[in-house]
């Protein structure tokens, strides 16, 4: 297998399984319907997802993202854990992304990325025997990511995604959004790392004339591999929604633990179990979440 320098060095034919950049995706905040809210915004994320080369090759990226929430709890206003409505969502999104290095500066690196998300909802206590089962395609996604190496072994960046809604009205979130923020990853020795970013979601204003209020989110990835196959980690989701109008505010925290798949070169698997720490006016977070990256 290739060292991370290697691979980011322009004669480098592609990259290897330990830079596999993913980047990121709207989470639950960015892609879904209210009825589905759980997970905190980009809580996708995996190890290495912002160990990003630099002066490169242009390659491209497929990932396949998805994940199985159980809403069994929900956090009341008072941050009390309450019972839920007992729904099941299940969610795919599906990426690709197109990596680059400008020729006129080749210590930095260039991201576009469309994302088309795919959503189920079911609910067999809905009074309604039409929302017992609701799917279809979600809100996409498209934006950039720019970022250098201020070291070796050390990335930073920013990236900006506009959320369309142009998905099925039984699941589209109807109103516009953007999603920026900053990213990082931190190689803190040759098996241990911390990738992570923190910034912003706003919103336009709902079909229904609501607008929620603006979200901060961080999310944090620690992983230690173990082996040329196996690396484990450990997950920390924060994100806190302002109130507006007659829209209170909310807040989450959920932590989580995984296992990263070094299966090829180019490829790898994700798989994470996440739980809500703490919120408030917010579904708990009871998920199971796998990710598939394809590098060529």
């Amino acid at each position: 297998m290739q060292t991370h320098r290697a691979a980011a060095v322009r004669s480098t034919p592609r990259p290897t399984s330990r830079l596999i950049p993913v980047l990121l995706v709207a989470g639950l905040a960015g892609g879904l319907a209210p009825a589905a809210f759980a997970q905190t915004t980009f809580d996708v994320i995996g190890p290495h997802e912002y160990e990003l080369p630099v002066d490169f090759k242009p390659f491209n990226v497929f990932v396949q993202y998805a994940y199985v929430q159980n809403n069994k709890d929900t956090f009341n206003a008072s941050g009390d854990k309450v019972k839920g409505n007992g729904s099941q969502t299940i969610v795919g999104m599906s990426k690709y992304v197109r990596f680059w290095t400008p020729e006129s500066n080749p210590k930095i690196g260039l991201a576009y990325e469309v994302i088309v998300p795919e959503i189920g909802v079911r609910n067999q206590h809905a009074a309604n025997a039409a929302d017992r089962h609701v799917s279809g395609v979600g809100d996409p996604l498209t934006g950039f990511a720019i970022w250098m190496k201020p070291t070796p072994t050390s990335t930073f960046g920013f990236q900006s995604f506009l959320q369309v809604p142009v998905g099925d009205n039984r699941v589209s979130d109807t109103n516009w959004k953007n999603l920026s923020s900053f990213l990082w990853d931190v190689r803190l020795t040759d098996k241990l790392g911390w990738t992570a970013d923190a910034g912003m979601v706003f919103q336009s204003e709902k079909s229904d004339g609501s607008r929620p209020g603006n979200t901060f989110h961080t999310n944090h990835r620690l992983g230690y591999r173990v082996s040329g196959l196996l690396e484990p980690f450990i997950a920390l989701d924060y994100e806190s929604t302002s109130s507006r109008g007659a829209t209170p505010s909310a807040r989450a925290l959920d932590g989580g633990v995984g296992m990263m798949f070094h299966t090829f070169d180019n490829q790898s698997v994700s798989l994470r179990y996440s739980t809500s720490i703490d919120g408030k006016n917010h579904a708990a977070n009871n998920s199971l979440n796998i990710k598939y990256a394809y590098v060529w």
